[in-house]
């Protein structure tokens, strides 16, 4: 293996280590407050989510990068390739999917009492736990379109060279078909989701802007003025969904590159990977590192351990 393989494979491994233990802590984290309280905030909720459509796209496509760059691409048999390419698609939908869910929510959370939006202030918490389940039961039933048909599709050998990816488990050559049901099913969606998330995204900030100007006149010298607890969180929420955006379109745009070209380079190819594992890996560090509610229910926690015959206030 030369260098280069060994630098990408050292970096996607990095990446992969770090996406997996901080996804298991947040996911871990989810699950003591809901033993504890019996009940997640919707906010919470949609996180647990999308910290579990990101685990999917960690264990998935990490892992097969990492052996594409250490050079073991025989490892796996084609229908674990085809089976790798499901969860990694089932993981990408889940993830955007999630993301604008959690943007839109935040969105109608902090808009004014007065908008018309009052009605659905109320309304939205009691159908979002329904609407994520919906949304893993479609992406689970479209995404499984893709491994039937290549596996149906006999590719021959020399047809295969003619691939515009040099990944391991790529999908291989696409025909008109595969090309049709890709647009309308995946691509067309997210280009509405990322057009929501862009929308609700510079919805927050005006509202925050304004909260801000309106609270100014209250602070003074003598009085110390903290940031509520919503506009900490919808705070936290922009830097989040700002760093999936900013990933997700460069992701979007070599994704185009690679499929234009006729022999992408390989570098290009690998620096993809590694851009398309940045939120899945990192998304969690911004969680963790903004929300003190994290680090305050971890206290707490660790304090139960320590002093059994401590009890939570109910």
């Amino acid at each position: 293996m030369d260098s280069r393989g060994l630098i990408i494979g050292m970096i996607i491994l990095l990446q992969t280590t770090v996406g997996i233990l901080g996804n298991f802590f947040l996911l871990s984290h989810y699950l003591i407050l809901y033993y504890h309280e019996c009940s997640l905030k919707t906010t919470d909720l949609i996180l647990k989510h999308l910290t579990m459509a990101n685990t999917l796209i960690i264990l998935s496509k990490g892992v097969s990068h990492i052996m594409t760059a250490f050079g073991l691409k025989e490892f796996i048999s084609e229908i674990g390739c085809r089976f790798s390419l499901y969860v990694q698609r089932v993981g990408r939908s889940m993830s955007i999917g999630s993301t604008c869910i959690l943007s839109v929510f935040q969105a109608i959370t902090i808009s004014p009492r007065s908008s018309d939006w009052k009605g659905l202030k109320t309304k939205a918490p009691k159908y979002i736990g329904l609407f994520l389940s919906l949304c893993w039961i479609l992406y689970l039933i479209v995404n499984i379109i893709f491994p039937i048909y290549l596996l149906n599709k006999k590719v021959k050998s020399q047809n295969m060279t003619k691939a515009k990816s040099f990944e391991y488990c790529s999908p291989g050559d696409r025909d008109g078909i595969m090309d049709s049901l890709y647009m309308a099913l995946f691509v067309f969606p997210e280009v509405l989701f990322s057009v929501l998330i862009l929308w609700s995204n510079g919805f927050m900030v005006v509202i925050l802007y304004r909260h801000k100007k309106q609270v100014q006149h209250i602070h003074s010298t003598n009085v110390s003025f903290r940031a509520s607890p919503e506009s900490r969180a919808s705070c936290t929420i922009l830097i989040l969904v700002s760093f999936f955006l900013t990933f997700y379109t460069l992701s979007s745009i070599l994704n185009a590159c690679i499929a234009f070209l006729n022999s992408p380079s390989w570098w290009l190819v690998n620096i993809n990977n590694i851009i398309s594992m940045c939120f899945p890996s990192f998304g969690t560090l911004v969680l963790m590192n903004n929300a003190p509610t994290f680090s305050r229910f971890c206290f707490i926690w660790i304090r139960n351990k320590k002093s059994p015959n401590f009890k939570v206030a109910m």
